[in-house]
């Protein structure tokens, strides 16, 4: 899983950004690599569980300099296929932080 990393000073996408990016996910979908994707709300909430007692505190976090903006779960045989997705993908984005963790199952 492919986890975007956004930075709250961050400016919105551009719709040529939305095009390519676009362009990208239906090219990975109809090579059966990318399994989801979607976007995530940037505010989101923090649930604990402290001596039994659930606790659920509703974003954002002042503490928080960015957050998860986005994720994709894409089905990959190598890690060299992984990164040279990550290469196109940033490519896209012009740039940025994503958080890369292996899904099992």
């Amino acid at each position: 899983m492919m986890m975007t990393m956004r930075d709250e000073n961050e400016a919105a996408p551009d719709e040529k950004l939305f095009v390519e990016m676009g362009k990208f996910v239906e090219e990975l979908s109809a090579a059966g690599i990318l399994v989801a994707t979607g976007g995530l709300d940037p505010d989101g909430m923090l649930m604990t569980v402290k001596d039994g007692e659930l606790t659920v505190t509703d974003g954002p976090y002042a503490e928080a300099k960015e957050t998860v903006g986005g994720f994709a779960l894409v089905d990959v045989r190598s890690k060299d296929e992984l990164e040279e997705i990550a290469r196109r993908f940033f490519a896209i984005t012009g740039g940025g932080v994503s958080r890369v963790h292996q899904v099992f199952g």
